[in-house]
């Protein structure tokens, strides 16, 4: 029997575990990045106003944190237009086994130094931490053992509690997010231009009852197991990321970040399928990949949390 931490981070990152054995997240769930090129172009025109606050330094990266399959960084990678793409670098940051990916570097720690734009897509939720519950007006950590059988642990400890004060005090059961600030924070210290973190979250004021830790395997959300068998995640408290850092900072809804990126869900003129049916068929198209990723009730209840820490600050990149 472990604590929930440690079982979650073995399941997923111990060798064999759920990732580093090679295990694509595409190949369990839905995620942004396989809609179609909608993602990675609007990540692209992001890189460009953060681009320009650097002055067009000679070398500008796109890092990909969490990287699963590349999908994400091959689709910068290959959509890039030919003046960035000169000098662009795109790294993918990867626990499990390197892809072989055209125009991309792999690399499974963080860069010393990221001059660009920094992305963590879907990564924070993949961070292990404590999970606590509420017994007799306490808050304990939770044991687990690998049929996913929970047991009441010791009571949380003094830094666990002063981060439920300030940001979960309700509910009676919670996922402590002090390691996914420390790990967003390291990520971002590491930048100069603008990181992102785009993730399932919650804010303040609205923290669910009992937490949302969960399982994925094979398209299905599943109990959550540490067994290696599924992905383990849970939704992140994206406020207290934000609060990690003192810089200048955007926490916006993807629907509004990717319309002011340029993205549209607006179907063509119906009069384009007489006079040009293939470019008809192309904008329908792309007007119903859009509509995925701005659904609120879908992909587009992401969060993005937006840092700038050098040139245009964080809000006014992602304002049309």
């Amino acid at each position: 029997m472990r604590d929930w931490q440690d079982a979650w981070w073995n399941a997923l990152y111990s060798d064999g575990g759920f990732f580093t054995r090679g295990e694509r997240p595409s190949g369990h769930f839905r995620t942004a990045p396989l809609v179609g090129p909608e993602l990675a172009e609007a990540l692209l025109c992001l890189l460009d106003r953060v681009d320009h606050g650097l002055g067009r330094p000679s070398t500008v990266d796109f890092t990909d944190v969490g990287a699963g399959g590349g999908e994400l960084a091959e689709a910068v990678a290959r959509l890039a237009p030919s003046a960035l793409a000169r000098r662009l670098r795109v790294t993918a940051v990867e626990l499990g086994p390197g892809r072989e990916t055209p125009g991309v570097q792999w690399t499974r720690e963080l860069p010393g130094e990221v001059v660009g734009l920094l992305v963590g897509h879907e990564w924070l939720d993949a961070v292990p931490c404590p999970v606590v519950t509420v017994h007799n007006g306490l808050w304990h950590r939770l044991l687990v053992d690998e049929e996913g059988t929970e047991h009441l642990g010791p009571l949380a400890g003094p830094a666990e509690l002063d981060w439920l004060r300030r940001w979960w005090p309700g509910g009676a059961r919670a996922e402590v997010g002090s390691t996914r600030d420390a790990a967003w924070a390291e990520a971002v210290r590491r930048v100069r231009g603008a990181a992102l973190a785009v993730d399932y979250g919650h804010l303040a004021g609205a923290r669910p009852e009992h937490g949302t830790l969960t399982g994925y395997r094979a398209g299905r959300q599943v109990a959550p197991v540490p067994d290696g068998s599924c992905d383990l995640t849970a939704h992140v408290a994206v406020d207290a990321c934000a609060a990690a850092l003192d810089l200048p900072t955007a926490l916006i809804g993807q629907a509004e970040a990717l319309r002011a990126l340029g993205v549209s869900a607006t179907a063509p003129p119906s009069g384009l399928a007489a006079t040009d049916p293939a470019a008809w068929l192309a904008a329908t198209a792309a007007a119903g990949r859009a509509r995925e990723l701005l659904d609120p009730a879908g992909l587009g209840g992401f969060h993005w949390l937006l840092h700038s820490t050098e040139g245009t600050p964080a809000p006014e990149l992602v304002r049309a």
